[in-house]
């Protein structure tokens, strides 16, 4: 048996502990001094574990959610890019009103242009604070960027049904709408 420490001398001396006690301290301590697996993980090293796994997962998310900001404010740069480069050019004195945001907005456009605005071949979108007119197929991959721009588009078929039933249409043919008649 290896020489036993002060201690575990004076507590022999003293009555306080056994030989037996000390011979089983000993050999424990031995063990844990050669033991070649690794000894069982403490409470405060799970803790540190869990606490490790927990940043990690708020990192993924946090990384995440950056991605995803990132990628839609890429592709709102794609639908200003695309407006710009393909607004029409606006001329004439006739004004057109439509409604944004709960607001009336008016753009001075020629009757050739409210016949395209009309008809859907061209569209209203918002641009920072100004709206602008671009072809459809230009608005086309606008909405597949950033839908939220497009303000009006007279040519996208509405996905909910009319709401009129068929005495209310029978009803209203009998008032004539006056061909001048320019909102």
């Amino acid at each position: 048996m290896a020489k036993a420490n002060p201690l575990q001398e004076q507590l022999l001396k003293a009555g306080l502990a056994k030989k037996s006690q000390l011979t089983e301290a000993a050999r424990e301590q031995n063990k844990a001094r050669q033991a070649k697996g690794p000894a069982a993980a403490s409470e405060i090293q799970r803790e540190a574990e869990r606490a490790r796994a927990e940043k990690a997962e708020r990192d993924r998310a946090l990384a995440a959610e950056r991605n995803a900001q990132a990628r839609l404010a890429e592709l709102r740069a794609q639908a200003r890019q695309i407006i710009e480069d393909k607004k029409v050019r606006r001329s004439g004195e006739s004004e057109y009103r439509f409604t944004a945001d709960g607001a009336i907005r008016t753009l001075l456009i020629n009757d050739t242009l409210r016949r395209q605005l009309s008809t859907g071949a061209l569209v209203i979108v918002r641009l920072d604070e100004r709206y602008e007119l671009i072809p459809r197929p230009a608005a086309d991959k606008v909405r597949e960027r950033d839908a939220g721009m497009i303000v009006v588009d007279h040519g996208q078929a509405s996905d909910t049904p009319a709401a009129s039933s068929t005495e209310d249409d029978a009803y209203y043919a009998q008032f004539q709408v006056p061909d001048d008649l320019i909102w």
